[in-house]
């Protein structure tokens, strides 16, 4: 039976959607962060929010929320030529890919990952990557998870599980699920209120947007609008709220 888990925490939606969804179903639950030289660091400090606002609103998960670790990969940022590391526009590649996508980005987050859950004696792996409101990034593929937990397992001789709760699930059912993990936070029957503050949470201290604006205000939070980030977590949000 899994007790442990490590989630990577970029500070976002989806990883704080994952993040709840830890906190609900493990005794221990540590959290990863990645410094890669993204344009979007903002995310660095998004992401010490969203923990802290976890820890003072909901008291159980507090209990349950241990030590968050923070890498240096700044080596990403140096070999990459993307519109995430670089001031450059947002277009698609000649390879018929976004010029969002970081090469290797994942596969190297979950490498390391295992490496850190190795040391910290964490049995599962959480990643909030997702196969059905993406960009088509081969890395965030379920085909690509089964074969990195694969090779994890028998690169370290240890058994780990990556777990995907978004991978088959959109923006909108995204939204729905942190609801639901909200109202469900402090055990018993399901109490709404907890399941809009979670969403509130997410609203007002995550952040999406590829271009670090935390200047302008939206209904589901704040960011640019217009970058791809932002536009598939509003159309969540509107599919969502109806």
């Amino acid at each position: 039976m899994h007790r442990t888990a490590l989630v990577l925490f970029s500070g976002g939606q989806d990883s704080t959607t994952c993040l709840a969804h830890a906190l609900s179903r493990y005794e221990r639950v540590e959290t990863l962060g990645f410094d890669y030289g993204q344009r979007h660091r903002v995310e660095m400090q998004a992401r010490l929010e969203v923990l802290g606002q976890l820890r003072a609103g909901f008291p159980r998960w507090s209990q349950r929320l241990g030590e968050d670790h923070v890498l240096d990969l700044a080596v990403l940022g140096q070999v990459s030529e993307t519109s995430l590391t670089r001031d450059m526009g947002f277009k698609m590649a000649e390879s018929g890919l976004p010029n969002t996508f970081v090469p290797g980005r994942n596969l190297l987050f979950l490498t390391l990952a295992a490496a850190l859950a190795y040391r910290r004696d964490l049995q599962v792996i959480v990643t909030g990557v997702c196969e059905t409101d993406f960009s088509g990034y081969p890395d965030c593929r379920d085909d690509t998870m089964k074969a990195m937990q694969l090779a994890l397992s028998l690169g370290m001789d240890k058994r780990f599980l990556i777990e995907t709760p978004l991978m088959w699930i959109d923006k909108a059912q995204t939204w729905q699920l942190a609801h639901d993990l909200g109202a469900a936070s402090q055990g018993g029957a399901a109490n709404a209120t907890d399941g809009e503050r979670l969403v509130s949470l997410i609203v007002e201290h995550t952040h999406t947007c590829y271009l670090g604006d935390r200047q302008h205000r939206h209904p589901w939070g704040y960011g640019c609008g217009t970058c791809p980030a932002c536009e598939l977590r509003a159309k969540g949000w509107q599919h969502w709220r109806g």
